[in-house]
């Protein structure tokens, strides 16, 4: 089965029903998690950016509270797991701000993390990846915003 493209799947929306589209939204969010995270996203936290950061910052604490292990390997399994997590919440966002303000605080939070870990070259090339990325990220952003995130960067280099 060939996939359609965006285009052809627009003009065939404009052929159905607000009915047809509902059912066919919530056949949708029926078939995998990420299509429900989407949906729920879209329907009930697209409104309120500013609570959706947050929620997503306490998902971030809870999830490096949670890890557990004491072995360095299982430890970088979690923290790629809990970035892996973060850029899925970012997709569902796609505002820029967001994407900024997540992975500060991301890196962050790994900065804060155990000290024994920070020694670790792969769990410090996660960290360094993230700050390049968001450097290249920041220009994008209105100027005020620039020069926050600029500020929370440097802090987060030092």
């Amino acid at each position: 089965m060939k996939t359609a493209t965006l285009a052809e799947i627009k003009k065939e929306f404009k052929h159905r029903s607000p009915e047809e589209i509902t059912a066919l939204c919530l056949r949708l969010g029926r078939f995998k998690k990420e299509n429900k995270e989407l949906l729920t996203y879209l329907l009930f936290e697209a409104d309120s950016e500013e609570s959706y950061r947050e929620s997503i910052k306490e998902l971030i604490d809870q999830s490096f509270n949670d890890i557990t292990a004491t072995r360095v390997y299982i430890i970088k399994k979690n923290i790629r797991k809990i970035l892996k997590e973060t850029k899925k919440y970012i997709r569902y966002s796609g505002n820029k701000e967001t994407e900024v303000e997540l992975l500060l605080y991301f890196c962050t939070v790994l900065k804060n993390y155990k000290s024994h870990v920070k020694r670790n070259s792969v769990i410090r090339n996660i960290f360094e990846r993230q700050l390049e990325y968001i450097e290249r990220k920041i220009p994008a952003l209105h100027e005020d915003l620039q020069y926050d995130f600029n500020e929370e960067l440097e802090a987060l280099n030092s």
